[in-house]
């Protein structure tokens, strides 16, 4: 135990949907990594109580570290609680109130048809029921000014709705809100004091952007979630302490940045994909303090996969996502919700994704899971369902005696009954065959859905390096990055819990957006510099509540587009007050990105601006040069194992190693495996390995192969 002033330890905990993670670490002040004091687990993720996974998770390392609750300064958590909640239907009964004519937009949407050829095409039912849906009398213009009064009385006279129904939790979102909240803040007041234990959500506050249907969605899932989330942050926070911690609860959400627990509490809509956030966090410090200019993280876990692209160390970005999509993972299918996010591309391929023979007689593979209960077939706990992985165990790349540190015991002889079944009989094929065409099928799935997402954003991929995360990842990542024609992979040291590890990295941070609409030939600065103050006032309020009086940076940005686009590109805006003529700075800046993006700009055509942000932020640890390592062959005892390699089409005696006994410029050739407590890194024939000087492993392709 170390009793030095001037350490401090933090607790980063992940639930997935079939593992949570937890990670303790030491840390001095002065931001430098203590890699010799890690401490991780994995356990099983309790759906019905989550927060014992965590719990279990915290003891755990507490004893392996030797460390007292009374220690821990910081306990940063990302859950996929609110994602689960909306996926599956289990939220708060929630009413909406809006503007009189506009009931029916959560159902008319943005009128688009996700597959245009189906003539019975149904879309998501909404999260608010049409009876549920209040209306009252009252109209904003685009600009703020009040064209009809808010009718108090027609508002009380139908909040018995609310008391007749069992409402827990209402939405209000009212027309042009985003401009003018007076409206919305005069419901919130009635219902208040009318109905004091409702849960309220205001549009003005969760998404004050424009496009209606968007900003609705985004306020109902807000307000359908908070009754659910809220209770169970504070009941985590109170068994921390019930435990002896003392330090704070924060929540990491899904823009990359840490919130403290009220805010999360009255915006849990923002934790959507915050667990993957956490990786895409880590991959950016992991490419900064590498060097690595253009990179993509791969994140497998349980579930789901999820892919990222890196630049300069600072992962992609957007201000929408759409979750809970209901057909066959077709964009248009879910849930749009307008809030900032890393962004990400994520598909229904994990550790637990089932597998099977579609009616084509081909195999398939997910999206559905067998998450942590029952679980895959091999982990005996009554799952009887093929999984990726129980092929990835008969395939030889999971030592059965070694999963989850040796604390998990997997049983072969189930995966080869369920794979035998289900796949390997019904197509009259091998077993060994069987898992090589359920692999196959996640790594080809999981490159067709990097390379669509590398070309949306007019990116390329093969000159990226892959740094590889996430308990199933490292045992597909030099498979997949043969299929993508990338030649280097790093897989960092705790690769198993990386998201809960990029939880400890990520910044104290909050985004404000509103939306004002400007046209760059008549743009008034006055209002737009009033406005991007009063921005900056309330992230740095969030911020410091978090973080105390700290140093923060400022970033601000504009949302431009062509007049006549329906979507806007993100231009960076100078800090401090907007000269009088920076129209025309921003005409060229907007010109010069939206080239890089879509190859020309449009001559002669106005640019307006629809939404403007302002991030704040605690500051980035600075990243440090690499030195040269010396490079020999590891000298560390180890065992042979036989290895199914995709590359070469047949089985091949692959070379044991275990991590803890590489050293730094330590060398591992082809085919071999390196196993390590929460994952297995698997080196194909034709690759080769070192350890770096960070004690990352490095995953090079040789000349020729790729």
């Amino acid at each position: 135990m170390d009793n030095d002033d001037n350490i401090q330890w933090r607790i980063g905990a992940d639930i997935g949907g079939t593992f949570t993670d937890v990670v303790l670490e030491r840390a001095s002040q002065d931001g430098l990594e203590k890699g010799d004091a890690r401490y991780s687990a994995k356990v099983l993720t309790n759906n019905d109580h989550p927060e014992v996974g965590v719990l279990d998770g915290v003891n755990q390392v507490l004893a392996e570290a030797d460390v007292r609750p009374q220690e821990i300064a910081q306990v940063i958590h990302g859950t996929t609680l609110a994602t689960n909640a909306l996926i599956e239907r289990k939220g708060a009964r929630t009413a909406m109130i809006t503007t009189e004519g506009f009931r029916d937009v959560l159902e008319m949407g943005s009128e688009s048809r996700f597959d245009q050829y189906d003539l019975n095409l149904q879309k998501p039912t909404p999260l608010i029921p049409r009876h549920l849906r209040i209306v009252v009398p009252e109209r904003m213009s685009a600009t703020g000014d009040v064209l009809l009064d808010f009718d108090e009385a027609a508002l009380k006279d139908s909040l018995s709705i609310l008391t007749d129904h069992g409402i827990e939790s209402v939405a209000i979102a009212l027309l042009h809100s985003y401009v003018n909240p007076a409206h919305e803040q005069r419901v919130r007041d009635i219902i208040q004091t009318a109905l004091p234990d409702i849960a309220l959500s205001l549009s003005s506050e969760v998404s004050p952007e424009i496009r209606e249907f968007d900003r609705f969605t985004t306020t109902a899932a807000n307000a359908y979630i908070q009754p659910f989330v809220a209770p169970y942050l504070r009941n985590l926070e109170r068994r921390l302490n019930e435990l002896g911690v003392p330090g704070a609860l924060y929540l990491m959400l899904s823009n990359g940045g840490i919130s403290d627990l009220e805010t999360a509490c009255r915006f849990p809509v923002r934790l959507i994909e915050s667990g993957p956030a956490g990786g895409a966090i880590l991959a950016g410090h992991i490419a900064d303090q590498c060097g690595l200019d253009q990179v993509v993280s791969y994140d497998m876990g349980g579930t789901t996969a999820k892919v990222c692209l890196i630049d300069q160390a600072v992962p992609s970005t957007a201000r929408e996502l759409e979750v809970a999509r209901e057909f066959r993972f077709k964009r248009g299918s879910g849930m749009p919700l307008r809030i900032p996010v890393i962004e990400l591309v994520e598909i229904g391929a994990g550790g637990g994704s089932i597998s099977g023979v579609n009616g084509l007689g081909l195999i398939s593979v997910g999206p559905e899971s067998a998450g942590s209960t029952p679980g895959p077939a091999c982990y005996d706990l009554g799952g009887d369902q093929p999984t990726v992985t129980d092929s990835n165990l008969i395939l030889g790349r999971i030592s059965p005696d070694l999963f989850a540190g040796g604390r998990m015991t997997l049983n072969t002889q189930a995966a080869t009954t369920a794979l035998q079944t289900t796949i390997a009989d019904p197509l009259s094929m091998s077993l060994d065959m069987a898992s090589v065409g359920v692999v196959e099928m996640v790594d080809e799935n999981m490159a067709n859905a990097t390379r669509e997402h590398a070309i949306e954003r007019g990116k390329s991929i093969e000159n990226r390096t892959m740094i590889a995360f996430g308990g199933s990842a490292p045992l597909h990542a030099a498979r997949l990055a043969q299929k993508l024609g990338i030649r280097q992979i790093v897989v960092p040291t705790g690769a198993g819990v990386g998201s809960a590890i990029g939880f400890l990295r990520a910044p104290i941070a909050f985004e404000v957006v509103r939306s004002l609409y400007q046209r760059l030939g008549s743009m008034d600065v006055p209002r737009i510099n009033t406005m991007l103050q009063e921005m900056a006032t309330e992230a740095s309020a969030f911020v410091r509540r978090a973080a105390g009086d700290v140093a923060m940076e400022e970033a601000r940005y504009a949302f431009m587009r062509f007049v006549g686009q329906n979507h806007e590109i993100s231009v960076r805006l100078p800090n401090g007050d907007l000269a009088g003529d920076i129209g025309d700075s921003l005409r060229e800046i907007f010109n010069e990105t939206y080239r890089a993006q879509f190859g020309r700009a449009l001559p002669r055509v106005e640019i307006e601006v629809t939404s403007w942000s302002v991030v704040i932020r605690t500051p980035r640890a600075p990243g440090s040069a690499l030195a040269e390592v010396s490079l020999q062959p590891h000298t560390a005892p180890n065992e042979v194992r036989s290895l199914w390699d995709p590359a070469v089409g047949e089985r091949l005696d692959a070379e044991i190693v275990h991590r803890d006994a590489l050293a730094i410029g330590d060398q591992v050739a082809g085919p071999a495996v390196i196993v390590e407590d929460e994952t297995s890194t698997v080196i194909p024939a034709r690759f080769q390995a070192h350890i770096n000087q960070i004690g990352y492993i490095v995953i090079d392709a040789m000349a020729g192969d790729v």
